[in-house]
This record gives C-alpha cells, sequence and structure tokens, in this order.
C-alpha cells in the first residue's frame, strides 16, 4: 500500500492506493467518528463492492443508498435522493457518508456531504480508474445542469480516499481507457518525465499490470495532492488540472452527457488544447503529435465528435469556472510538462483553429 497526504492543515487527509485495500477494517474505522454511516453507490457497483464496504463497518448502524448509473443522474434530483435517505433514515450531525464508485457517486455523494446539516464527514472509495487518479482528491464536489458541467457544487474535502486496485479488474475495457486520459493529462501539464514513463509503459498499463497501475496512480494522486495543497479553491495553479476539460465539458453538454465518457471527451478536447497551442507557435509539430499519438494509443478519441458547429463549441465552452471577468480562460501548452492557464490569446485564431478541428 502506497500513502501520500493531501496537505490542508487541519483538514489535511491520507490516500491510500494498492491492492486489497476493501478487506482492511482499519481503514474505515480510523475515519468514521461516529456510529451511523451512508454507504452511497450505484446500481453497476453495488453487486461487486457493496457487502465488502458493509462488511468493514463493524459496530455501525449502516444505510444505503443505491443510485442509477451514469453521468446523466448527476442532478439536484438524484441529490435530493441522498437527502431523502439521510433524513428517512435519522442521521445527524456526526454521520459519515461513504462515496464507493465512480466519479459520478464521488461528486454526488461529496456534495451531498457538503450541504446535510451545513456538512458531514465523508469518505471517498473510487472504483474507476478516472475516480482514483483525478475526481476522488481534490475536494470538488458538484451535479450537473443541463447548461452547464458541473456548475452547482461546492468545495469539500473527504476525511480519506481509499483506491483498491483490485476494483479495476471489474472495470470494462472502455471506462478504463476514459480513465487512462486524467492519467496523461498529469504529464502533458506539469511532468514530461511521467509523459515519457507512460509512452513507455502505455502497453502495461493498457494490460492491467498492478505494479504499473500502483505508480501510474500514486504520481498522479501526488501531483493532483502538490496542486491542491497550495491552491484548494482554484484561484490559480489548480486550474491546470482542467486541461482538456473546457473543450471537453464542452462535448459533454452538448450531447446531454449522455454519448461520450468524460474521459474521452477529455482526451479529444487535450488534442484540441494541443492543436491550438500548436497553432499559437507555442508547441513544436513533434510535441503535438506525440500527444495525439499517446491518447490514440490509449484508445481514446482524437477529435471532436461530428454535428457540433463552432458557435456551439464557444457558447459552451463560455460557460466555465475558469472565465473571469468576461474573459475565458484556457489551460494550453508551451510544451509537454508546460501548462498554463491564459485569456492571453487571438480569439480569431482560436475560433479558425476550432473550425479545422470540427472539420
Amino acid at each position: 500500500m502506497h500513502t501520500l497526504t493531501v496537505d490542508l492543515g487541519v483538514r489535511s487527509y491520507p490516500v491510500f492506493v494498492g491492492p486489497g485495500l476493501l478487506e482492511r477494517n482499519d481503514l474505515f474505522a480510523d475515519y468514521i467518528p461516529g456510529s451511523q454511516v451512508l454507504v452511497v453507490t450505484n446500481d453497476t457497483v453495488a453487486p461487486l463492492y457493496l457487502q465488502k464496504v458493509v462488511d468493514r463497518l463493524v459496530d455501525r448502524k449502516v444505510d444505503q443508498c443505491i443510485l442509477p448509473d451514469g453521468e446523466q443522474f448527476k442532478t439536484l434530483e438524484t441529490l435530493n435522493g441522498i437527502f431523502d435517505k439521510l433524513l428517512s433514515n435519522g442521521h445527524q450531525r456526526s454521520t459519515t457518508l461513504i462515496a464507493l464508485g465512480g466519479g459520478v457517486v464521488g461528486d454526488v455523494t461529496g456534495f451531498a456531504a457538503a450541504c446535510y446539516q451545513r456538512g458531514v464527514d465523508f469518505i471517498q472509495v473510487p472504483t474507476t480508474l478516472l475516480a482514483q487518479v483525478d475526481s476522488s482528491v481534490g475536494g470538488k464536489t458538484a451535479v450537473n445542469h443541463r447548461l452547464g458541467k458541473n456548475m452547482i457544487g461546492a468545495f469539500h474535502q473527504p476525511r480519506a480516499v481509499i483506491a483498491d486496485t483490485d476494483t479495476l479488474t471489474t472495470l470494462p475495457d472502455r471506462e478504463f481507457r476514459s480513465g487512462l486520459a486524467e492519467v496523461i493529462k498529469y504529464g502533458l501539464m506539469a511532468d514530461a518525465t511521467f509523459f515519457s514513463w507512460l509512452q513507455k509503459n502505455m502497453a502495461g498499463l493498457l494490460d492491467r499490470n498492478t505494479d504499473l497501475l500502483v505508480a501510474a496512480i500514486t504520481r498522479s494522486c501526488q501531483a493532483k495532492a502538490d496542486i491542491v495543497s497550495t491552491d484548494e479553491r482554484e484561484g490559480g495553479q489548480r486550474a491546470l488540472l482542467n486541461l482538456g476539460h473546457t473543450f471537453g465539458h464542452a462535448i459533454e453538454t452538448a450531447q446531454n452527457y449522455r454519448a461520450w465518457l468524460h474521459g474521452e471527451a477529455v482526451a479529444a478536447g487535450m488534442v484540441m488544447a494541443a492543436q491550438f497551442s500548436r497553432a499559437l507557435g507555442w508547441l513544436k509539430p513533434g510535441e503535438a503529435d506525440a500527444i495525439t499519438m499517446l491518447i490514440e494509443r490509449a484508445g481514446l478519441p482524437t477529435a471532436p465528435p461530428a454535428g457540433i458547429t463552432v458557435e456551439q463549441f464557444l457558447s459552451l465552452m463560455a460557460v466555465d469556472k475558469k472565465a473571469k471577468n468576461g474573459a475565458l480562460r484556457l489551460v494550453l501548452l508551451q510544451g509537454i510538462g508546460d501548462g498554463l492557464v491564459t485569456a492571453d490569446y487571438d480569439a480569431e485564431l482560436l475560433r479558425a483553429t476550432l473550425a479545422q478541428l470540427v472539420s
């Protein structure tokens, strides 16, 4: 087991990464201060891992909330269903919520924990690669709105993150590849050495080699923990973590969160960011090609889906949390491992680049 810390003073918490963690009672008991627990999961994960987690919660009153599976259910209506379960079962302020599942379960459960009685404890137990390397760490919680992704939410840090890599053995190939997009992101935005490591080890990661997965997950989580520790609420450096996301969120919103997985949209979004960076003269052609090639090797899309126009992209990208004083800030690349957040770019060149990419 690898352990790292998200350093936020009194709100610091550990991230545990490794196989067999759902067999350990202590990892749960040490971070549940009260006697009440609500385990929130979905109807895909529940048959696989719910009972295993419940068995770890000895001497606790445990309730369960099973959500439908899918990004389209990341809504205020779903959130209200968690509140119904908490209130109908008499959960008090000392309760702890456990998010058992992927990014949707983690985001909705965390938002419920942030809101219920003005804030209760929760633990992240991510079961997808994407959640293990990204959404479970950092305290961002949210639901979607039909006009924009993750626009309704709160910052609320978990008590602990328990990432059992054994859960990845049951993950469908498409979901697994989706998670690799976020792994690649960490190399692109700030760690050229890690990007090179991914180029050498992508085949082994796709084969789900345990040692390689633990190494990739730990390195990704450490990169995110380092940024979150210095910029918890995305006032500056943390926005780098959104590389590919402004373009990607536009894709997801245009498709009503149904057609592409989040990591697929982010993958195409990273290629779009790389191509715009190349158009600005910041990326060398060989670097942009290397980015596209690695994402393609991971089995991920390298272009946006057909049917989204330039005007749709620009309209949907404008609904972005990084927008500041009316200006859209983008995460772009000055080189592999050298990301920056900027609104200082040629808007007409962005339009022209989008026109090439959607054609």
